[in-house]
């Protein structure tokens, strides 16, 4: 079952990337409002436009994860995600993490490592 990690990163990395990409594109927009100028301004922002690829993408990858190997082992690896999103809050909008948080990321992968023997 350990083929299922190499696919699970690749998928989480995916998922990751969209949420930076939806973070930068949120932060050069205006503020969230049900107005013209809001929604406008989706279609302008090229962020916007990677986040979108970025999940699509992560649900193509997710969508033959889930038709080859076990639902059971399958959708616990989709806590890979928060490992390389914790390690995106630290690269792109430079955030502090603390051991506590570390340390959760540990039991995380250690979770999986599990999952997947």
């Amino acid at each position: 079952m350990w083929r299922i990690i190499p696919y699970a990163i690749l998928q989480s990395i995916l998922l990751v990337g969209g949420q930076v990409f939806l973070k930068l594109a949120l932060t050069r927009m205006p503020s969230f409002a049900w107005t013209r100028e809001f929604w406008m301004s989706i279609f302008t922002n090229w962020q916007f436009a990677a986040c979108g690829l970025f999940f699509g993408l992560a649900s193509l990858l997710w969508m033959y994860i889930v038709k080859v190997f076990p639902f059971s082992s399958a959708y616990p690896m989709v806590s890979l995600s928060y490992v390389f999103g914790m390690l995106a809050a630290i690269l792109f909008f430079h955030e502090e993490v603390s051991i506590a948080k570390w340390l959760g990321v540990v039991f995380i992968v250690l979770g999986c490592m599990l999952i997947a023997k």
